[in-house]
């Protein structure tokens, strides 16, 4: 009997343990919503979106720079990186995952402002869970390739139907459905992206190394495009003087490293589902929370933030093995951990941006 109430007792702990990593991971969800009205507030302030994301990228960059290289190890293995590119170690493409990133940061410059944060975040999410299920069938960043299911294609479709409820009451303002098109092109981009940076980690033996370069890459891309732009007199460059405009890049980073620690508590699946449903919930309360800024939650942006949840639940149901004997490419080790290469992830850290 005794021994009965003490394993029920630690179930009943274990539960609980999980209830609040489930809590957590919801709150950490948040943060790329945060993340994302951050940048969309530096785009109206500075008003380019393409220089909201040039800073977004700085920041971040500064940071993971402060982080990476007073350590010698991680500074050999990040110089030595295009040491690789040159000599084809890894198929070049690895190397420039960093681009998936750089349009997703500059779609939040560019459209947060006119969007709101809900309807951006459900688009983005959306565009991920078609990316996501695509990628499992072709094999890329995963260890296996994953047939397409009744229930993946099933969450393809919500994942659709999402993103025309939140757009619904813009339909009658074209350039308003532009805007939208881009946060969930950057979701068709980002179910890629994890699997560049895997394979740079596991190359660098570092995670840290490869988030580093993740951020060069697109800070370079960005800057570059930029400074073309002042060259031919279409962008002027100046700086924020509010502080909090500056946090886009490490609000990011929080949310990886967070991320990283939660996975090894829920499991991926569970991780996955508690931090969308932080993505979607926290959006919607950032822009019923900050109604100056003129962006109204109606009814259909709410339903839709919940298709795109089922959506996302739907297409994390694994299906069939298809060639399971054979590696697929371009990754065939699953990641550490947090590393973003997720199977089936679909939540805003699938992705370093």
């Amino acid at each position: 009997m005794a021994q009965s109430k003490t394993t029920d007792t630690k179930k009943a702990a274990g539960t609980a343990a999980v209830g609040v990593f489930v809590l957590l991971t919801i709150l950490t969800g948040m943060l790329s919503p945060m993340q994302s009205s951050v940048n969309g507030q530096l785009g109206a302030h500075v008003g380019d979106g393409h220089l909201a994301a040039v800073i977004s990228f700085g920041s971040g960059l500064i940071l993971m720079s402060l982080i990476v290289f007073p350590n010698r190890r991680y500074r050999t293995a990040f110089l030595s990186l295009p040491g690789h590119l040159r000599k084809g170690t890894l198929p070049w493409p690895n190397f420039f995952a960093g681009l998936c990133g750089a349009v997703i940061v500059l779609s939040e410059g560019v459209s947060v402002g006119a969007l709101g944060v809900a309807t951006f975040q459900t688009s983005l999410i959306s565009g991920m869970v078609i990316s996501g299920v695509v990628c499992d069938r072709l094999g890329i960043g995963v260890e296996f390739k994953q047939a397409l299911s009744v229930p993946r294609i099933l969450g393809a479709v919500l994942a659709v139907v999402a993103t025309i409820l939140v757009v619904s009451p813009n339909f009658e303002t074209p350039h308003m459905i532009a805007f939208a098109i881009l946060p969930f092109a950057g979701g068709l981009l980002a179910g890629w992206q994890p699997a560049g940076n895997s394979n740079i980690g596991r190359l660098a033996d570092s995670m840290l190394v490869s988030i580093t370069w993740n951020f060069l890459i697109g800070f370079t891309a960005l800057t570059l495009a930029f400074l073309l732009r002042m060259m031919m007199g279409n962008a002027e460059f100046h700086l924020p003087s509010t502080w909090w405009m500056y946090l886009g890049g490490p609000l990011g980073l929080a949310s990886i490293g967070l991320m990283a620690l939660l996975v090894r508590r829920l499991g991926l699946l569970l991780l996955s589902l508690a931090s969308t449903a932080g993505q979607l919930l926290g959006s919607i309360l950032l822009d019923l929370a900050l109604p100056t800024l003129g962006h109204t939650v109606y009814p259909v942006t709410v339903a839709g933030a919940l298709v795109a949840l089922c959506a996302a639940g739907i297409a994390m149901i694994p299906s069939k093995h298809v060639d399971a004997d054979l590696p697929t490419s371009p990754a065939e080790v699953p990641a550490e951990p947090g590393s973003g290469n997720t199977t089936n992830s679909i939540s805003g850290e699938r992705g370093v941006k």
